[in-house]
């Protein structure tokens, strides 16, 4: 089954009730609260309160309504995958309408708003500060123009101490390496002490452009702390696995997700994306580190401790970004402090999260090789021992939907002449092909939720292939690389074009996917054997009939656990919210809304109880 991991192996170096769409907490009253994207630092989700039980869960009703829009608003409708955060009796969220806001969370009336002179704040969520003898406490957050800002929690109104009137620019000379880009914010940052650590977005092309790296600031002045390179340059560690000076410049390779932090051992672990361009790697022949990679580093001065590269010389678009969650894993009567990451091709690692070291075992496997001439694709790439993969990684002309006659001819008509297989199937040369999972994963930023009192993961996954390939580029074809299934995200100035007909793995009169069902699940893994506890579909397609609806469907956002003994989740494109029972899987309660919830649940206790 291949070799070992010793080409991956880590580096190693000494030491309310209400619902609404880490080290430990604070206290008990925080607890009870959300007072960060993933309610702990180290991005569990999981809620101690116990007052919804599956018992009780069918109850739930609509308390309040909160309405993003502004009165004097855009006539736009624009969608939000905020997670709004609950702290000392105040609910915080961003909104898409150029807004933070603040709400009393036992009623739902705003207590304050500001406006961004310019950009969207980060479309995620915001982060809270608790402050310091000096500064009060601040919620800080990115924009979509570059544009990191930190406001009075009680007042909203700018620190003026913090940069210049409250705002830092991140487009900084050192990020944009002489040119044209961007580097926002779509994610809210993390908070560790008194530094607010943050990644950015990047481009997917062309290949030159900002850098990824991850930065962290101090909160009482906005003054740059440290810098961790995504990229290694000339003369530092790693640099080898770019050939030539194809790390000169490199865009991507950037923290666009969710980063956590273990408070009490100071690191903070960083979930990077794939290298621009990410479908073709012909100009970057190597592993390229850190694309793709789960990096622990010191989270006081942002000093390197080891890595663990989830795709070698990735061409698939397979960013991590959904939060490394800490949780502990016990196995053999020992507690193993654990990180648990996922990224798009649905593979769940389980590592020390100390040492980087695989828990249940790593292995490298021999995959497809790239017909694309200039592509050098990787030979092996990592597969964990345990637990099974989460999505489906292949695909095959027995696979294809029969949930109807119609699809079923649909999809058949579909992939004649198309490459298909699997896993890591590398883009095809002129013709196309069918990649598991596609470059929406599998697991996006969503990521995963963890009960502790059961040593169960959950995991919602998209089962969404890709079509895709490559051509050579017409000489005269002087035209921009769009990543619209023709140009599909490749160097405006390189070598190939895209082939025309790519786009998701479906029948898009239907809306129905061109494998068999289910399209969406939701998983739980226990983390102590490895093995699944239980799946589920998650999600049904309306216009089939009863009987066959429950085909599961993909989406966007993530579950939340909660000491009560269920999983919520919204996320699918069906627009319901539900509830799972944690231990058995059993859908318990389904709430359907007016759009699709595709973002993060969470969960706090109100005032009144």
């Amino acid at each position: 089954m291949g070799r070992g991991c010793d080409r991956m192996a880590p580096i190693h170096h000494p030491p309310p009730t209400t619902l609404v769409q880490s080290a430990a907490p604070r206290s008990t009253a925080l607890a009870n609260e959300w007072p960060t994207y993933g309610h702990d630092p180290g991005g569990m989700r999981f809620s101690p309160l116990t007052q919804i039980t599956p018992a009780n869960v069918d109850r739930l009703a609509v308390a309040w309504t909160y309405h993003m829009k502004p009165a004097d608003g855009p006539a736009r409708f624009a969608s939000s995958t905020v997670t709004p955060l609950v702290v000392h009796g105040t609910m915080y969220l961003s909104t898409p309408y150029y807004r933070v806001v603040a709400v009393d969370p036992t009623t739902g009336k705003e207590m304050w708003a500001f406006r961004l002179p310019s950009g969207n704040p980060s479309t995620r969520g915001v982060e809270y500060w608790p402050g310091d003898a000096q500064t009060p406490p601040q919620i800080v957050f990115g924009s979509t123009d570059a544009k990191l800002y930190s406001l009075d929690a009680k007042t909203g109104k700018p620190n003026a101490a913090f940069g210049e009137n409250g705002v830092v620019n991140l487009d900084t000379p050192e990020i944009l390496q002489g040119l044209p880009g961007r580097n926002g914010l779509s994610t809210p940052p993390i908070v560790y002490r008194n530094l607010v650590i943050t990644g950015g977005t990047t481009q997917e092309n062309p290949p030159r452009g900002p850098a990824g790296d991850v930065r962290a600031w101090d909160l009482r002045t906005g003054k740059l702390a440290w810098t961790f390179r995504s990229v290694p340059r000339a003369g530092e560690k790693y640099v080898e696995t770019w050939a030539g000076d194809s790390w000169k410049n490199r865009s991507g390779v950037n923290v666009w997700g969710f980063m956590t932090v273990d408070v009490a051992r100071g690191i903070v672990y960083m979930p990077f994306g794939a290298p621009s361009v990410d479908q073709y790697g012909g100009d970057r022949e190597g592993d390229n580190l850190f694309g793709t990679s789960l990096v622990a580093a010191d989270a006081n001065t942002g000093k390197y401790l080891w890595h663990f590269q989830v795709v070698h010389h990735d061409i698939w678009a397979a960013d991590l970004a959904g939060a490394p969650a800490l949780i502990d894993v016990t196995r053999d009567g020992k507690t193993i402090p654990a990180v648990a990451v996922i990224g798009k091709v649905g593979l769940l690692f389980l590592l020390d999260r100390v040492t980087g070291t695989p828990i249940y075992g790593v292995e490298e496997r021999p995959v497809p090789q790239s017909e694309v001439p200039l592509e050098r694709t990787a030979k092996t790439q990592p597969f964990p021992l345990k637990p099974a993969p989460l999505s489906r990684m292949t695909m095959s002309a027995a696979d294809v939907a029969t949930v109807t006659p119609e699809l079923e001819a649909a999809c058949r008509k579909l992939i004649e002449g198309m490459q298909m297989g699997g896993p890591y199937l590398p883009v095809s040369y002129n013709r196309l092909r069918v990649q598991f999972p596609g470059n929406h994963g599998g697991v996006n930023w969503g990521g995963t939720s963890f009960n502790p009192q059961l040593g169960y993961l959950f995991v919602n996954t998209n089962e969404m292939g890709q079509v895709s390939g490559l051509r050579d580029r017409d000489p005269k074809d002087t035209a921009a690389a769009r990543g619209d299934g023709v140009g599909n995200r490749v160097d405006p100035d390189g070598p190939y074009r895209g082939v025309p007909g790519g786009g998701r793995f479906k029948d898009t009169a239907s809306n129905m996917f061109c494998q068999q069902p289910p399209w969406g699940q939701l998983t739980a893994v226990n983390v102590n054997t490895g093995e699944f506890a239980w799946r589920v579909p998650l999600g049904i397609t309306e216009s089939l009939p009863p009987e066959k609806q429950k085909t599961g469907r993909p989406g966007n956002g993530g579950t939340i656990a909660t000491a009560g003994g269920l999983v919520f989740v919204g996320a699918t494109d069906d627009s319901r919210f539900r509830a799972f029972d944690a231990k058995t899987g059993k859908e318990l309660w389904t709430f359907k809304l007016p759009g699709a919830a595709q973002a993060t649940p969470m969960t706090y206790q109100g005032a009144d109880g």
